[in-house]
């Protein structure tokens, strides 16, 4: 298993976008975000996409074009971004009904719905708790 980067990547994108147009600039490319991010701009270009369904990017066509945010990084949580990029639930169930004639396998799903309904709270709750504007502060802040 290993670990999903798509939250992290999409911060990254918004944080860079909100510095870049504090210094002056209007719109960022996404060639230029992928750089920062180390990654491919069609990685960045979907999930700006996915960020401007959510109302929190804007894209411009044609020359000059670019994307810019739509909202002050102060007015966007973390949770704002994970409700963007990250659809359907943290934890999935069984691809198929285990064996409900087992006691395990019958009570296992509620059981782990039960908890996995508890962790997902905590992590929205946590989630809506830090802004992209405190993302970009502590970033900055950090030692080189």
């Amino acid at each position: 298993m290993s670990a999903n980067s798509r939250l992290t990547i999409a911060a990254h994108a918004l944080a860079w976008i909100g510095l870049y147009q504090s210094r002056g600039h209007e719109v960022a490319t996404s060639e230029q975000i992928a750089t920062s991010a180390n990654t491919n701009p069609v990685v960045i270009r979907r999930l700006l996409g996915e960020l401007r369904r959510a109302g929190l990017v804007e894209s411009r066509r044609g020359v000059g074009a670019g994307w810019s945010l739509a909202r002050e990084l102060g007015s966007m949580t973390l949770l704002d971004v994970y409700e963007a990029v990250e659809p359907g639930p943290l934890f999935a169930m069984h691809r198929t009904t285990p064996d409900q004639g087992c006691v395990v396998g019958y009570g296992i799903q509620p059981v782990m719905q039960g908890i996995y309904e508890g962790i997902e709270e905590t992590l929205r709750r946590e989630l809506a708790r830090v802004t992209l504007a405190n993302v970009l502060r502590d970033v900055l802040a950090a030692p080189r």
